[in-house]
């Protein structure tokens, strides 16, 4: 019961904000797609396939357009109402939607589901994601040109670090909108992976892709550089903000002013820009360079 009503809080929270109350420009569009999954968002965007989009969850804020859309709430705390609302002929959701309940309900109304498939999580997999979703919105073109640039990107990227004399060590901080926690990404995360391409070293191990923030794991980090994403950095305000967290300000990291702000989009999955945002990862962490 707590956590149904949690739930039911975090939805009503979310609703409330801003982007709840964007028009429904596309009233006319007989086809009208709702998207729930960042990752699938970005790509539909990338394609130039998203002209029958008319709602995304609140996690989806790429490309910046994209926050010109409705949300119908965060992904993993759904109510079925503000779905509803968008009269959708089709959904689309990779699988980490929720409450269970919810996503029964929305099943049993016949409400056509899509999922795309279940790839590795690897700059194949993705390669492989871009283009199955090319194919489905008829834009095998452009999935090929995208695909091509990621994998330039990335070659581009692993030649930059081999220069890398050291890995610095990077803790990467997340604020959980549905906990309104904040936590430690892992080295088991999509951020591992990229810190890592990137020429650096996750502070902190872990069987889960986060664990819970604490000064005790900040202290054992020991980390040379401080990556916060934008909604837990924008809710201190600024680095010396970032200090207020226990055990942030007597890291060596914020000593010497390394502390930086990150999108969370481009931290928690693999998409057409991963590339572009190991580079930039590679100048936040290797700035000597």
């Amino acid at each position: 019961m707590k956590n149904t009503i949690l739930l039911l809080f975090v939805a009503i929270s979310l609703s409330s904000c801003g982007r709840f109350g964007n028009e429904d420009k596309k009233k006319d569009h007989e086809e009208r797609i709702v998207c729930i999954s960042k990752q699938y968002s970005e790509i539909i965007y990338a394609l130039g396939a998203e002209e029958n989009i008319v709602a995304v969850d609140v996690s989806s804020t790429y490309p910046p357009e994209i926050k010109d859309l409705p949300t119908i709430g965060y992904h993993r705390a759904l109510a079925a109402e503000p779905i509803l609302s968008m009269k959708p002929t089709l959904i689309l959701e990779d699988n980490n939607i929720g409450p269970e309940h919810v996503v029964t309900q929305l099943k049993d109304l016949k409400i056509p589901m899509k999922q795309f498939g279940h790839y590795e999580n690897t700059i194949a997999g993705t390669d492989s994601l871009i283009r199955e979703m090319g194919s489905y919105f008829h834009k095998e073109k452009k999935a090929e040109e995208l695909c091509k640039k990621l994998d330039a990107d990335m070659n581009y990227a692993k030649q930059q670090a081999l220069w890398y004399e050291k890995k610095p060590k990077v803790l990467v901080i997340h604020f959980g909108q549905a906990n309104n926690i904040y936590l430690v990404m892992t080295k088991n995360s999509t951020a591992g992976k990229l810190i890592d391409w990137a020429g650096g070293e996750m502070a902190v191990e872990g069987e889960r892709g986060m664990t819970q923030f604490s000064p005790e794991v900040v202290a054992q980090s020991d980390p040379d550089v401080i990556l916060l994403t934008d909604f837990g950095y924008d809710k201190l305000g600024s680095t010396e903000g970032v200090g207020t967290l226990p055990g942030i300000s007597s890291t060596r990291a914020f000593k010497e002013g390394k502390v930086y702000r990150v999108e969370e989009h481009d931290m928690v999955y693999l998409g057409p820009r991963t590339g572009e945002n190991v580079v930039a990862l590679q100048k936040l962490i290797h700035p000597e360079k």
